[in-house]
């Protein structure tokens, strides 16, 4: 079973790699997704259930990521997506600032600028091309795991950052 790597792990903090259509032909993407969805399951901290993970997160330097909600009590459940060499094609102008946090930051929050609504080009998990947009919520987690794919921890980009003993009132993260 792959677990998460430690913050200073050199997979979070590079550019991941493409994964080759001889990735997908010899079973290499479906071992690192076994990976990656069995290293999301072991994240429960406080009460958060994670929500993503990108493969930098297990120490594959890969360009994929697994949206999974693990809050099975949601109202509002994340769909699933699995998303390798994936590409941000479209921005909104409009942004806010939103509280994240990460598998791979233990122990801390912060304020983070995302773009409202994002449209992500990618290929699914047998190879096959798709287009999604999202906003909210979804469209803050594209950005932040494409970010991981990028060599880039939100805590790079946050505004403001805290230890989850001290979080302000009324802020609500996203773990990935």
């Amino acid at each position: 079973m792959k677990k998460l790597v430690p913050q200073n792990h050199q997979a979070l903090h590079s550019i991941a790699e493409e994964v080759t259509p001889e990735e997908f032909a010899d079973g290499t993407v479906k071992k690192i997704l076994a990976g990656m969805r069995a290293a999301i399951k072991t994240y429960d901290v406080d009460g958060y259930a994670a929500v993503a993970i990108a493969a930098p997160q297990v120490g594959v330097a890969k360009r994929m990521f697994l949206v999974e909600d693990q809050n099975k009590e949601r109202d509002d459940a994340l769909p699933t997506i699995i998303a390798i060499n994936p590409r941000i094609i479209k921005l909104s102008k409009k942004t806010h600032l939103v509280g994240e946090g990460c598998l791979s930051v233990q122990d801390t929050y912060g304020l983070v600028q995302r773009h409202k609504n994002v449209t992500l080009k990618a290929l699914d998990e047998h190879g096959q091309p798709f287009t999604r947009g999202a906003g909210g919520l979804l469209a803050q987690i594209l950005q932040h795991e494409c970010d991981h794919l990028d060599g880039i921890l939100y805590i790079d980009r946050a505004e403001e950052t805290w230890n989850k003993r001290d979080r302000p009132t009324g802020i609500s993260e996203a773990h990935d």
